[in-house]
């Protein structure tokens, strides 16, 4: 039993070797749980800045804006349009998060971005392209009528065709005025 203990010793200073020499000076000669300490605060920050970004570089404003004009076009959706919704919902910001679970520069839902296969919902070049793509079958699921488009668009196409129009919600109606307005 003495030279399973001895063994383990033996152990912990060849790691305690290994680890202290990384130890910053100003915790020279600090003992391996304060070595190990350290490593773990290391990889913990960079833990969370690769979960905040999901491996996605920042996209600033402008280059969100370029990516809505290149998915306006690519889908043949008014550019004014696209980058107004886009506007509405996140204020171009890949960053947002809504209490319900809409996600990214677009707002897309989980479950409808996976149905548009956006792989990355986190990714700004996807959610745009995925956004668009969607405001896209809105306008022909609506027959290019925009106020109904933008309003399936928030409140989902179902709520729309169950009231025909823009429906009574004031979020959606609210939201529908601000889109419409920034689209001029």
């Amino acid at each position: 039993m003495l030279t399973a203990v001895d063994q383990v010793f033996q152990r912990i200073a060849e790691i305690e070797r290994r680890f202290v020499p990384k130890v910053p000076a100003n915790q020279a000669g600090g003992e391996f749980a304060t070595a190990l300490t350290g490593v773990a605060s290391q990889q913990q920050a960079a833990a969370s800045v690769q979960k905040k970004n999901n491996g996605v570089n920042n996209a600033s404003s402008s280059d969100i804006a370029k990516m809505v004009q290149v998915a306006a076009n690519k889908y043949g959706v008014d550019p004014k349009l696209a980058m107004a919704v886009a506007e509405a919902e996140s204020g171009l910001s890949q960053d947002a998060l809504s209490p319900v679970g809409a996600v990214g520069v677009m707002q897309l839902m989980p479950e409808t971005a996976s149905s548009l296969g956006v792989h990355n919902i986190n990714d700004p070049r996807e959610n745009v392209d995925g956004g668009v793509r969607y405001l896209k079958q809105m306008l022909n699921t609506f027959d290019g009528d925009v106020a109904k488009a933008v309003a399936a668009y928030n409140a989902g196409p179902q709520a729309v065709k169950n009231y025909n129009g823009v429906p009574p919600y004031s979020e959606t109606r609210n939201y529908v005025a601000k889109v419409l307005d920034l689209a001029k």
